[in-house]
């Protein structure tokens, strides 16, 4: 009877990507050492971020180059491809290093609690106002601004946020006296800006203050050498949290991996891996791998891939939330099966008029 082969998580030594291909044709390769000279090298520098694609590459590069410089940086990508994980590098890599690093996800916040959020606000200027409050840009003077989802920020907070941009000043909430910061800004969306512009949905001046350095995270699918690293990264990160000592894969396992298009990027590989880590009993991974092949066709959810429409992203939410029994959210709700935050799944529900349907 053959033997399926077998990918040892043990011992993956520093193969190159020809050889990587190659081993897979025997019964067993090595996985618990691989990582590239390269790879190795983004590993300690930029901490949290795992590759060694030429497209990770580029990127990191340009890290390098703009962190030094204060200048703010517009950082664009489909969701879950590590934009965060980008800001905090250049920060990290800048003179800014020792002051504070502070995000704020623009979509997750109100529209009416964004202004306070940002700016803070004076004790009585609106109901529940109870105390002073400082806003983010207060706790990050000196350090660095995150602002996610940047795309669907309200235009009439835009207005005052270029003026923070321009001035470096600002009020709080309900008061009159002038702040002075000293904040870089770095924003990351996963819409088309550009577009938006266009639309008269964001403003031309804001844009390009914030795009002084635009760069673009490549999605998963444009860096599919980096799925093995990935994957081996996060077996060990859950296998250790839940006290499981996995060991290997099945070859056929990290092939469908490899393969696979990745609709929801990383965040959609850590789920299936860490939903993978939860099967497994034993020292060989149980990759969920139903989850993958019920998608051989997957539906991007994100920015405007022109090869899916408004009636097929509408229609792959719907069957994923009447699979999810309308839960949004959890390990195993709807955005979590998607690749998507929560905060992006409700908006995209609003935007197609599904909301009202799981009510």
């Amino acid at each position: 009877m053959a033997t399926a082969a077998v990918i040892d998580f043990g011992s993956f030594s520093s193969l190159s990507g020809a050889e990587r291909v190659q081993s897979r044709l025997g019964p067993r390769i090595e996985l618990g050492k691989f990582v590239d000279a390269g790879c190795d090298g983004c590993s300690a520098e930029f901490e949290g971020i795992v590759g060694s694609s030429p497209a990770l590459r580029a990127v990191l590069d340009q890290v390098r180059i703009v962190a030094s410089t204060g200048a703010a940086v517009l950082i664009g990508g489909e969701t879950g491809t590590g934009k965060e994980l980008i800001a905090r590098a250049i920060h990290v890599h800048s003179e800014r290093r020792n002051r504070p690093f502070v995000k704020v996800n623009c979509a997750s916040i109100p529209a009416e609690l964004l202004e306070s959020e940002l700016f803070g606000h004076e004790k009585g200027s609106f109901t529940g106002a109870v105390a002073q409050r400082i806003g983010r840009f207060e706790a990050a003077d000196g350090g660095t601004l995150f602002l996610d989802e940047i795309g669907d920020m309200p235009l009439h907070l835009q207005t005052k946020l270029l003026r923070v941009l321009q001035e470096q000043e600002f009020e709080r909430v309900g008061g009159s006296r002038t702040l002075k910061v000293d904040v870089r800004i770095v924003a990351a969306t996963n819409r088309d800006l550009k577009g938006m512009v266009e639309e008269n949905k964001f403003r031309a001046d804001l844009y390009y203050r914030l795009a002084v350095f635009p760069m673009t995270v490549p999605p998963l699918r444009e860096r599919r050498e980096d799925i093995a690293l990935l994957t081996r990264y996060f077996v060990q990160k859950h296998a250790k949290r839940m006290g499981r000592d996995i060991e290997s894969i099945p070859a056929h396992a990290m092939d469908a991996l490899t393969n696979y298009d990745w609709p929801g990027n990383i965040r959609e590989l850590q789920n299936v891996i860490e939903r993978s880590v939860v099967l497994s009993s034993g020292p060989e991974l149980h990759v969920a791998l139903p989850e993958i092949n019920g998608r051989s066709t997957p539906i991007v959810l994100h920015g405007r891939a022109s090869n899916v429409t408004e009636l097929s992203e509408r229609a792959r939410i719907l069957q994923v939330l009447k699979e999810t029994k309308g839960m949004v959210g959890g390990p195993d709700g709807a955005a979590s099966r998607l690749g998507l935050k929560r905060t992006t799944l409700q908006s995209r529900m609003r935007k197609h008029n599904i909301a009202r349907l799981f009510q």
